[in-house]
């Protein structure tokens, strides 16, 4: 597995529109989070060991953001068929694991994350209520490890940021993590 850092952020860009079917076997698409102060949009999966290291830490910092009238979507864009643990079935058992009160959705055409300009797991992108990309970053400073107790909530400072001002920080950390797994196009 190649480990990818995500580019940094290009402010302004608008969000993609999704109209995807998530774990809880309804249609989720873009409008559904017009009310919200800012949208967090994760691209997650369940195989990769970097999102598998942080999904308790996201789930809870998740809970914090929407607290904050934050929407978040989750959504992932592996090929299922080279990678059968990131099938809709194995998603909705991690949706159900870790208690996500988040939609998580499948990209089976992976236009979606194409649209977006995802190319790893976990990729955060973090928009304002206008729609403009203003974060694209990291959860926090420890993709592998524990976080402890006073370390720095990145993603969920930079997301209330968004939410209260329209900006995203100046300072921001490519996330990194394993690259999305692409289907191959064979004839």
């Amino acid at each position: 597995m190649a480990l990818l850092q995500t580019p940094m952020v290009q402010t302004g860009l608008k969000t993609p529109t999704f109209k995807l079917i998530g774990t809880d076997d309804k249609i989720h698409q873009l409008a559904d989070f017009k009310n919200k102060a800012a949208l967090l949009v994760m691209f997650i999966c369940n195989h990769c060991p970097y999102v598998k290291a942080i999904q308790q830490r996201l789930v809870s910092d998740v809970k914090i953001l929407q607290a904050d009238n934050i929407g978040v979507v989750a959504i992932s864009s592996n090929d299922p068929n080279d990678y059968p643990e990131d099938n809709m079935s194995h998603m909705k058992k991690v949706s159900k694991a870790f208690g996500f009160t988040f939609p998580y959705l499948f990209d089976e055409t992976q236009e979606v994350a194409k649209n977006f300009g995802a190319i790893c797991t976990p990729d955060f992108f973090g928009y304002n209520a206008q729609g403009e990309l203003c974060y694209r970053g990291r959860l926090d400073a420890f993709s592998k490890g524990e976080r402890p107790a006073e370390a720095k909530l990145e993603l969920v400072e930079a997301m209330r940021l968004i939410a209260k001002t329209g900006q995203g920080p100046i300072e921001q950390f490519s996330s990194m993590g394993c690259s999305i797994k692409w289907r191959n196009n064979k004839g």
